[in-house]
């Protein structure tokens, strides 16, 4: 391998849907939410979809705090199962194309997102990604405390990646990085090579002004049967 890192952000970039919608769908629809918590957090997603990433911070930590006194297996489990039957179909064929070109070039593929560690993981083994930096929750003899460790949005996402490039020996300063949106302007900023993917309206405005390539890597055919 010649030791370049290729980063791509998750929802929206690499997916062509936000999978945080589909997880809040279907935390309602199993009731694991009630009616008032969906609808605060669709606001916020909804937000986040567009760019804005003020008042993240709380939004966030407040959803996680739902997941007190639950056991980390059963939301390794859920996740995955939701993964697979829900978001796995829906990679960019763009995204799939990248991909694989970053991978014959003998490049290190890092899945750079605000997501959960258990959605993290699903997607780099499902879409063959060598690793993932993710926001981390915190877990106390296997439960959740319901406080995040590690967040990695906004500009703690470039954080989060500076920390894992500093432990493995990477060097951002000849990394690339595709996301879609503007709150990753910080970690755009870092990396020697940034790409827009179908950016938000906020990071497209930026990237013309700045001279960052813009692409569209499409979006996914619905597989057989899906409604």
């Amino acid at each position: 391998m010649n030791g370049r890192i290729a980063l791509f952000d998750l929802d929206r970039t690499l997916l062509d849907i936000n999978s945080g919608t589909l997880w809040l769908r279907h935390e309602w629809s199993e009731g694991n939410i009630g009616v008032r918590d969906a609808m605060w957090a669709g606001w916020w997603l909804m937000k986040y979809s567009l760019g804005i990433g003020e008042g993240m911070d709380a939004a966030y930590r407040e959803a996680v705090r739902t997941l007190r006194g639950e056991p980390e297996t059963r939301i390794v489990e859920r996740t995955q199962a939701w993964f697979d039957e829900q978001v796995r179909h829906h990679l960019r064929p763009g995204a799939s194309e990248a991909l694989e070109r970053h991978r014959e070039a003998g490049d290190r593929l890092v899945l750079a997102t605000t997501s959960s560690p258990y959605e993290a993981r699903a997607a780099m083994e499902a879409y063959g990604l060598d690793d993932f930096v993710s926001t981390v929750f915190e877990v106390v003899d296997g439960v959740f405390t319901g406080e995040v460790s590690e967040p990695a949005w906004g500009a703690n996402k470039a954080k989060r990646v500076e920390e894992w490039a500093e432990r493995g020996g990477h060097d951002l300063e000849r990394a690339v990085f595709y996301t879609d949106s503007m709150t990753d302007l910080t970690l755009l900023e870092r990396v020697a090579e940034p790409v827009c993917v179908n950016p938000d309206r906020r990071l497209q405005r930026i990237a013309v002004e700045r001279g960052w390539p813009i692409v569209d890597w499409g979006t996914a055919e619905e597989p057989p049967g899906a409604s």
